[in-house]
């Protein structure tokens, strides 16, 4: 996409701002400094555009990697390694110390939150429904799957759509689990599910891909956030860089304007874990 040159503005002015944040001891966070040391923060992000993905020459890409470099950018990180994971793999490798941060589209949930810090939303999104073309079976939502035991569900294995299908009554054995969003929407081209349960953004262009979205409209609202390891100084010094891209208006201009997302206004809201998940600290 081409960058707009009021976007080059925003990032200009973001550096302007920098400066106004609170003094923070860099030596007291010992995350930020190995980051500091090393010249850069090593990620791990799952492929799921347009949130995240690794382009052909290796490079991080997405609408999650460009919010996470202008972040650390403002912290005096000067740059973004990632490698390419298996969705499950990666809060694994986080805890393990192999790379510092995920921004790779975990939705913040009770159970993740348990086990890493995440930062303050920086998507808003409900779930969503991918359909064969004229929605067959004129799918709304999850109340179907848990009405009618014949129909069949793909989530992403250890997704949250995959526990929020089951606090819904989807049975089991209705769930196909996939490894990635690309296999989620196979089994729905080729007839093995009815739809495919995901975040209502996370599929670019569905009718170039033969399907079409059903937004559940009664799923609530969630968020993803960048996870790291516990590290609450540091996921705080990150919130607040997060709060100067807010102000300036530089994460509008990525969020609505460059990736097109359409709800700003609720995402405009969230300003911590906890305003979608209440108690995630």
């Amino acid at each position: 996409m081409v960058v707009r040159p009021r976007f080059l503005l925003l990032v200009l002015l973001l550096a302007v701002a920098i400066p106004l944040l609170p003094t923070f001891s860099y030596a007291a966070d010992s995350l930020l400094r190995s980051m500091h040391e090393a010249g850069e923060a090593k990620a791990a992000i799952t492929s799921a555009p347009p949130f995240a993905f690794v382009s052909p020459s290796g490079e991080p890409q997405g609408y999650l990697v460009e919010v996470t470099i202008l972040a650390l950018k403002g912290m005096d990180v000067p740059r973004l390694s990632a490698v390419l994971m298996s969705w499950g793999a990666d809060i694994a490798g986080l805890q393990a110390r192999h790379f510092d941060l995920v921004p790779g589209g975990l939705l913040i949930t009770a159970a993740r939150c348990n086990a890493v810090s995440f930062s303050a939303p920086i998507t808003a999104q409900q779930d969503a429904l991918y359909v064969p073309p004229g929605n067959p079976k004129r799918l709304t939502g999850y109340i179907q799957f848990a009405q009618s035991f014949d129909l069949k569900l793909a989530v992403v294995t250890g997704s949250a759509q995959e526990g929020y299908a089951a606090t819904q009554g989807v049975k089991s054995d209705q769930l196909v689990r996939v490894p990635d969003i690309q296999a989620g929407i196979a089994t729905v081209l080729g007839g093995r599910t009815n739809a495919f349960a995901v975040g209502q953004f996370s599929v670019p262009n569905p009718q170039q891909k033969g399907v079409e979205i059903v937004v559940d409209t009664t799923s609530p609202v969630s968020g993803i956030g960048i996870a790291f390891k516990e590290d609450a100084g540091f996921r705080d010094t990150f919130n607040a860089q997060l709060e100067v891209l807010r102000r300036s208006g530089a994460l509008k201009e990525l969020y609505a304007e460059k990736y097109g997302f359409p709800n700003w206004d609720t995402l405009a809201t969230l300003t911590k874990a906890s305003d979608v998940l209440p108690g995630c600290e």
